[in-house]
């Protein structure tokens, strides 16, 4: 699994289960590129796209349109966030505004999806939803499974909002896939993928990004005279929604966003077993990070691309 932004305050995920690969020629504003597979798209209900109006509960029993994330569109549970009394804009049945009409620095089109920054509240609490969904995919069998993942999302919703309004020292950008079609459709019911990517001068005493929640007790002293690094994280694509080339691309714009903030090196952690991500990232050009007798876990590795 990869993982993410330098020493977030939620516990992040780990990335994308899923291989996808392909390039296209970023611009900023606007991307034109053409769509990317690895592998043919893989689809449980015959090729069918999935209903538009995808009914979810929120709020114990409030029907709203929403996101179904599962290989057969059942129906998911996508509740209310908790903590209502923090500031939020965040309406369930907000409809999405056109691709054109979003004011995104950065996008990247791809197929029938187009990759480009958060901005709504929406867009911010499907990113929360997925990566809850993503962290307890293999316990779906536990009975309080969706008290775990109401709870995740709503600390990584508030988190995820905090993180990326804060930009002072470090620069934190949440971006999602969404799907580009003339269809009406909810804000949650277009996001299909999501990563996160901070770029910031390393801490004093910091020589790699560490792995998520094992931070050490760094100054909290940037070193400005040193070369802006990029950390990725929190890849997660929806289950429907996979193998059709959206983590490559989200990646990819991710990669160029960072470049473009300054970004000499981009890094990201992925799970020694997860053998689909590993292809996934050594199709786009990463590399294993010679740690040099650095502590590393032994279940986590530290990948690197260079624009050198």
């Amino acid at each position: 699994m990869a993982s993410g932004a330098v020493a977030p305050p939620a516990p992040p995920l780990t990335g994308a289960r899923r291989g996808f690969g392909g390039r296209g020629v970023l611009h900023r504003q606007r991307l034109a590129a053409t769509p990317m597979k690895d592998e043919p798209v893989v689809s449980a209900n015959g090729g069918k796209e999935e209903m538009v109006a995808d009914s979810i509960n929120v709020a114990r029993k409030a029907s709203l349109p929403g996101l179904s994330s599962s290989l057969s569109n059942r129906t998911t549970v996508t509740p209310t966030p908790l903590h209502l009394a923090e500031p939020s804009d965040l309406r369930f049945n907000r409809l999405r505004p056109s691709v054109e009409e979003s004011d995104c620095k950065y996008k990247r089109y791809f197929g029938r999806y187009v990759a480009q920054e958060a901005i709504m509240d929406e867009e911010y609490w499907i990113a929360a939803w997925l990566r809850a969904e993503n962290h307890y995919e293999d316990q779906s069998g536990d009975r309080y499974v969706e008290s775990f993942k109401r709870k995740y999302a709503s600390q990584e919703f508030h988190a995820l909002k905090k993180r990326c309004g804060k930009q002072f020292g470090e620069k934190y950008t949440c971006f999602v896939a969404v799907k580009n079609d003339d269809l009406t459709r909810t804000v949650l019911n277009s996001v299909v993928g999501t990563l996160d990517l901070c770029v910031r001068h390393p801490l004093h005493g910091e020589k790699y990004p560490v792995e998520p929640g094992n931070s050490p007790f760094y100054s909290r002293i940037y070193q400005p005279d040193q070369p802006k690094f990029a950390y990725l994280t929190n890849v997660c694509v929806a289950k429907y929604a996979r193998r059709q080339g959206i983590a490559s691309n989200m990646l990819l714009l991710a990669i160029d966003a960072a470049r473009l903030d300054g970004a000499e090196t981009i890094y990201i952690h992925v799970h020694k077993d997860n053998l689909p991500a590993q292809r996934l990232y050594d199709h786009i050009g990463f590399k294993m990070v010679d740690m040099d007798g650095a502590r590393q876990s032994s279940d986590l590795r530290l990948l690197s691309f260079s624009k050198h």
